[in-house]
Order: structure tokens, then C-alpha cells, then sequence
């Protein structure tokens, strides 16, 4: 007989109560002031199971950025384009309302990337370069609504609306709740001068 989905964290097998609490943590403080220890206990697992499934910390954050692009960049700012609008050029300004919406709840909790970026510097790390390739992934889908839109140079244009995303993510982070709709203006200028 199937018992359906888990009904909470405590129902989860260990590998998932382990991710779901790093999320959290990892997702409201920085990765460096979240310790393994702080982990195995608010996720009720022993240090065995966490090194069982996870060899360090290193590759349990890089475990939390993968889940945060399925959970953020693909389950939320891909799904709220599609929701928030019929047409590629209507999507990409559609991410600034969705940025507005998340700036002024009550768990806005920053980009982990932008973070972890900043956070774990130096090319060479493996954890930097996991951070660089999740803005890459976000920047391509933004260039694939360029590109549908009809922008003359969809790339060029992806980098431009990133920079104002990232900029808009910082100030709403600085306390400048209004951060959304003043990128989306911005950002709406910059469309109307690419087509």
C-alpha cells in the first residue's frame, strides 16, 4: 500500500532530512557559519549517516546549490516567467515581478549563489565554480527568451538583464524592498532598445 509523499522533515529518509536542513541553513546564513555539527543536529541524523552520504562538507554544499536550482531557478523563477506571462519578451520582465513578490516576503533569504560566489573566492574552487556555472544556467535561460523575443544579440542582452537581476537581488538584500520594480523599469528600457 503506497503511504504517499513524507509529511515532514522527520519522515524523510536521512539523505533528504540532511539536504533539507542544509538547505535551510546554507539558504539564511552564509555556508561558512553553518557547521556540520549544526547540521546533524537539527536534522536528527548521526555524523556516520552524514558522512555516509555526504564525504565532506564541501560536497554537501555543492548538493545544496544543485537542489537550489531545481528548487529556485528551475521551480520557481522559470515556473513564475511562464506563469506571469504569455510572451518571451513579457517573461523577462516577468522575473522582476517575481522579484518584487520574493523581495517583500518574509523569507527573502538573498541568492545563494550571489553568495556562495562571494563567499568561496578563487577560480579554482570547486564550490566558486559550482556558484558561476548556477548564474550561467539562469543567464541561459534568460538569453532563450532573448532569442525567442527577436533581441538583435540575445547574449549580449542575457548579460545585461543578469547584471540587473544580481543588482536588483543585492539592493533588496541592503533593505531597498522596491529593488524589483526599479530593475523592471530599468530592464524594460534596455528590451525596447534591442529589438
Amino acid at each position: 500500500m503506497d503511504e504517499g509523499p513524507p509529511t515532514s522533515r522527520a519522515d524523510l529518509p536521512a539523505r533528504g532530512r540532511i539536504l533539507d536542513t542544509a538547505y535551510e541553513l546554507f539558504s539564511h546564513n552564509s555556508l561558512r557559519a553553518v557547521g556540520i555539527d549544526r547540521i546533524i543536529d537539527e536534522s536528527g541524523v548521526a555524523k556516520k549517516t552524514l558522512y555516509y552520504h555526504f564525504a565532506s562538507k564541501n560536497d554537501l554544499i555543492l548538493a545544496f546549490l544543485d537542489v537550489r536550482e531545481q528548487r529556485w531557478t528551475r521551480g520557481w523563477l522559470e515556473a513564475e516567467m511562464q506563469a506571469l506571462a504569455a510572451t518571451p519578451h513579457d517573461r523577462m520582465l516577468a522575473i522582476f515581478d517575481a522579484f518584487d513578490e520574493w523581495f517583500n516576503s518574509k523569507d527573502y533569504e538573498t541568492c545563494a549563489f550571489i553568495c556562495t560566489l562571494l563567499e568561496m573566492r578563487g577560480s579554482t574552487d570547486t564550490i566558486h565554480q559550482e556558484a558561476v556555472h548556477q548564474l550561467e544556467v539562469i543567464r541561459q535561460i534568460v538569453q532563450d527568451q532573448a532569442q525567442q523575443a527577436g533581441a538583435r544579440d540575445p547574449e549580449a542582452v542575457a548579460y545585461q538583464m543578469q547584471i540587473l537581476m544580481m543588482g536588483a537581488i543585492v539592493s533588496a538584500a541592503r533593505g531597498d524592498l522596491a529593488a524589483g520594480q526599479r530593475a523592471r523599469e530599468l530592464a524594460e528600457l534596455l528590451l525596447d532598445s534591442t529589438r
